[in-house]
């Protein structure tokens, strides 16, 4: 039985994790709350824009194609998110371990972003 590189497990798990959340953010009213509640000006048409890059980023990681453009995309995405919906954790009474806690699924999926950035060589990862 022929053994899949760790690169598409990871491309897998990522997308996978992209897509769910950005159907969530679609279906679930919640997010549009916490979006109005960023501060962002035109909550909910940001809302919208990042899921639709979510689950499109996420389909293009499953199939490997396009990986600096997508992963370039969520990385700024998951920036953001820990900017701002993390960071202010530490500037609160919360602490450091709050703020660990919060941001970490935020961490491990930044993380495996830039191992697939930097291992994407160029439109496909095969």
């Amino acid at each position: 039985m022929k053994k899949l590189p760790m690169t598409n497990w990871i491309c897998y798990a990522v997308g996978y994790v992209f897509i769910i959340t950005g159907i969530l953010k679609l279906l679930v009213d919640d997010f549009k709350v916490v979006f109005s509640n960023l501060g962002l000006p035109y909550s909910e048409s940001v809302l919208f824009l990042v899921a639709v890059t979510e689950i499109v980023c996420g389909a293009l990681i499953i199939s490997q194609m396009y990986l600096k453009r997508a992963t370039a995309a969520l990385i700024f995405i998951m920036l953001a998110a820990i900017f701002l919906t993390k960071i202010p954790i530490l500037t609160t009474n919360q602490g450091f371990l709050s703020f660990a806690f919060e941001a970490r699924l935020d961490i491990v999926m930044l993380i495996l972003l830039v191992v697939l950035w930097q291992h994407a060589p160029g439109k496909t990862f095969k």
